[in-house]
């Protein structure tokens, strides 16, 4: 009898976990659908996964997203960072570029802007469903190494190093862009303790 009362009680406890996935996939479509058309990502792509190209990687995303910021502050709608970051591609090349050649490297630099695929991304503790986003995308090199990614509009490229957090007055921003119910698809929740939990959540 205890037997078929914990099968049971298990039985009940996988179709919950189906019921609730079944209800995140119908929210995750709706918050994708909600951040293609209201967020811009942002990608720097290495040259190669090598020690130190990831590095100079990372040297660019930092001028590239210290220019950005400084000069989009006060812009308020995705249409007016959409203007800006086509109206100054090359400029952002360019200081891209010069980053390279003062770090000592040659290699060419390359952009893309518009709809790509990309595969679950978690920064800090934001996580954006598999989808088909904006994207701003700066090429190194060959471009094949790892990329560093994070969210220009609305601006969630900061995260606090000791924590691993997106600052709330970011995620601010986000939530305004967003139901309720979409921004939590973004900012999971996630089981501290019963982390094999995760697993059911993704």
């Amino acid at each position: 009898m205890r037997n078929k009362r914990m099968f049971l009680s298990f039985i009940i406890f996988i179709a919950g976990i189906v019921m609730f996935n079944f209800y995140k996939s119908s929210e995750t479509a709706a918050t994708v659908k909600a951040l293609s058309e209201g967020a811009i990502r942002f990608h720097v792509r290495a040259n190669s996964d090598s020690q130190d190209d990831q590095a100079l990687k990372m040297e660019v995303k930092e001028k590239v997203v210290d220019y950005i910021y400084k000069n989009t502050k006060t812009l308020n709608t995705l249409s007016e960072a959409k203007d800006f970051i086509l109206k100054n591609d090359n400029k952002i090349k360019k200081l891209a570029t010069e980053t390279i050649r003062n770090s000592g490297y040659d290699y060419s630099v390359s952009s893309s802007f518009g709809m790509q695929d990309f595969p679950v991304k978690t920064y800090g503790d934001v996580t954006f469903p598999k989808g088909r986003y904006t994207s701003y995308t700066i090429y190194i090199g060959e471009g094949i190494g790892h990329n560093w990614w994070c969210v220009l509009y609305p601006p969630l490229c900061f995260v606090d190093a000791s924590t691993g957090v997106v600052p709330n007055s970011s995620k601010k921003m986000l939530k305004e862009s967003l139901t309720e119910k979409e921004y939590d698809t973004v900012v999971q929740y996630r089981f501290k303790y019963l982390t094999f939990l995760n697993n059911f959540i993704n």
